[in-house]
């Protein structure tokens, strides 16, 4: 293993002098050197976004730049061209939008200084025209640098995907305090931060522009998500840890006005330093709050990418949207669910993840698409995620308490609420005791949500989004990351009603249920644990614990693979089996085909 403290002063003293430098200048023949490596994104059928980092050795200005798309890796046909300026005000960094390219095809390209000092050479790629017939891409979420290695990158980098999506947290805020989120590991203490070598800098939580920047650029010195940036172009969109910790527009958990500044400030700061690192294409308006956007992939699909985080949500219920540590009650949850019997209107349609501006933005772009499927990227889980109330008590009193009888009741209302359910499918409701009747009453026993942070917590902006895309007569598939785990469920309205499916990818590295110690809970809210009683058909029958849910892994790091065509989304959920070692293995955990004709799922 490398030294951690060699290692982390080499990496603290390349990241500082490449983001910061010096104030003594170097000579005007010094060539510049591109540390961070170069990326590509937010791909047209005619253009795309390229990106590097320009700086002369103990220089603080800016760096005149050449930029070449060609067809050949040897740049022996050149196709476009260009100057940029990586600037001393955009951090050195530069950012072109490479135009006159030709539709589904892929390009090589590089930049290089005055002195003929050339970066590294990456490949990109067009969208496809109006007659492709298959998409390939890969999905990330949660990329936490102190909690290990990003084997995931490396594992998607040697895949057959054409393009990378990232759903946000692309990096943390956190500080180097060893009791800081991801630099132990919760359940191995010996793993931390330091032992790999992946302490995060500047030590505190990051809060001004310099401080946002040494973050980006601590992470693009790391080797695989370099190489995974110039292997394909990348589409992406913000969470609240590119910010800070359960963010919203007006605030976040993990921010103190008292010691951090007004939360305005920090916001503003955050959002220039993504449009600095990120090959995004920043809006017509240079409104740097204003990312959504959609993508067309031929007649196949668009790309709706949404901002559930920073443009319109308002504040979470329950100590920003943590239930049960909070102990909370539901009672402003349910009364916002409680239709007026007057108006007919929902009291919580005031409460929002979307603004009325993004969402008539988001109906106008379904609405003109003539692709075969619609898939909204998004931050947070959007399936209806419902525990039921026996086991959602069972498992707060555990949570304040973790007594052996109360860690025992939680099990307990869990045996006996599948049972039921198992019951129920085997031999018909006339086989149910009252007791097990009563538990799959909602009306007894309702289903109430255990993350108020997700679009759980805002279930009127939810079921307008979804009945806009059923009443337009779309084929819906949400993309969604943010929770750290695994997930495939129904995207149902409040009545029921089948209307999508959700591919919610693991995370790169952040943990998951595993470091609460419930990472052999997933069997249980999928009804995989019943397959032994009544075979594989309790695979996406609605049989665990959440109804919607068809598939769960809570244990493992990774990401989805998914393939899209005309008559069928395919994602395969390719997990690591480490993230504290550099050696490691990926495989593909569950692989789920949804038709396109009824949106019917299959698993293998």
């Amino acid at each position: 293993m490398t030294n951690p403290t060699r290692r982390n002063f080499l990496t603290t003293t390349a990241t500082l002098a490449a983001v910061g430098g010096s104030a003594t200048l170097a000579g005007c023949d010094t060539p510049a050197q591109f540390h961070f490596g170069v990326a590509s994104g937010d791909p047209l059928t005619d253009r795309v976004i390229l990106w590097t980092h320009a700086a002369r050795p103990n220089q603080t200005g800016d760096v005149r730049l050449t930029w070449q798309v060609a067809k050949d890796a040897a740049f022996k046909t050149i196709v476009s061209s260009g100057k940029v300026i990586a600037t001393k005000a955009a951090g050195n960094t530069a950012k072109v939008d490479a135009t006159g390219l030709s539709p589904d095809s892929t390009y090589f390209y590089r930049f290089k200084d005055e002195d003929g000092s050339f970066s590294p050479v990456g490949t990109t790629r067009t969208l496809p025209s109006a007659s492709a017939t298959s998409v390939k891409f890969a999905v990330f979420s949660c990329t936490l640098y102190s909690a290990g290695f990003f084997n995931v990158y490396n594992s998607a980098a040697n895949s057959d995907a054409q393009f990378a999506i990232h759903l946000g947290d692309y990096i943390y805020e956190y500080g180097s305090d060893p009791s800081k989120f991801g630099n132990t590991n919760a359940t191995d203490p010996t793993v931390t931060a330091a032992s790999l070598g992946r302490v995060v800098i500047p030590a505190n939580d990051i809060v001004s522009l310099n401080d946002y920047r040494t973050r980006y650029a601590q992470y693009r010195l790391d080797a695989n998500l370099q190489a995974l940036h110039a292997k394909m172009p990348w589409i992406t969109i913000w969470d609240d840890h590119e910010f800070a910790n359960n963010a919203y527009k007006d605030g976040a958990q993990n921010h103190d006005v008292a010691t951090q500044g007004t939360w305005a400030a920090r916001k503003a700061v955050a959002a220039q330093a993504y449009h600095e690192w990120m090959p995004i294409r920043t809006d017509a308006s240079g409104d740097l709050f204003k990312i959504y956007r959609s993508f067309d992939f031929g007649n196949l699909f668009s790309l709706h990418m949404l901002d559930t985080r920073i443009e319109g949500r308002v504040k979470q219920y329950a100590n920003f949207g943590d239930p049960i540590t909070a102990g909370y009650a539901y009672a402003d949850y349910s009364a916002g669910l409680s239709k007026d019997p007057v108006t007919g209107l929902y009291p919580d349609a005031s409460r929002t993840m979307i603004s009325a501006t993004q969402q008539a933005w988001l109906t106008g772009a379904m609405a003109k698409s003539t692709a075969t499927w619609q898939i909204v990227g998004n931050q947070d889980i959007m399936a209806k995620m419902w525990l039921p109330a026996s086991v959602l008590q069972a498992q707060t009193a555990a949570a304040a308490n973790p007594t052996s009888a109360n860690l025992i009741a939680v099990q307990s209302a869990i045996s006996d609420y599948l049972t039921a359910k198992a019951t129920r499918a085997a031999a018909g409701p006339a086989a149910l005791s009252p007791t097990q009747t009563a538990l799959l009453n909602p009306a007894f026993n309702p289903r109430l949500p255990y993350n108020l942070d997700s679009w759980d917590g805002y279930p009127i902006n939810r079921e307008i989004v979804l009945q806009t895309a059923n009443g337009l007569g779309k084929k819906l598939v949400a993309l969604s990351g943010d929770s750290h785990n695994a997930w495939f469920n129904n995207l149902t309205l409040l009545n029921g009603t089948k209307v999508g499916v959700e591919f919610a990818t693991s995370s790169v590295t952040a943990p998951g249920f595993e470091s609460a110690g419930l990472g052999g809970l997933a069997s249980s809210l999928d009804g995989s644990v019943l397959v032994q009683q009544l075979g594989n058909g309790a695979i996406g029958a609605g049989l665990g614990l959440i109804d919607d849910l068809n598939f769960a892994n809570t244990m493992k790091r990774g990401y989805l693979l998914m393939t899209i065509t005309a008559d069928a989304v395919k994602g395969d959920y390719v997990f690591t089996d480490t993230i504290t070692s550099k050696t490691y293995s990926a495989s593909t955990g569950k692989t789920v085909t949804v038709a396109a004709s009824n949106l019917a799922a299959t698993y293998s």
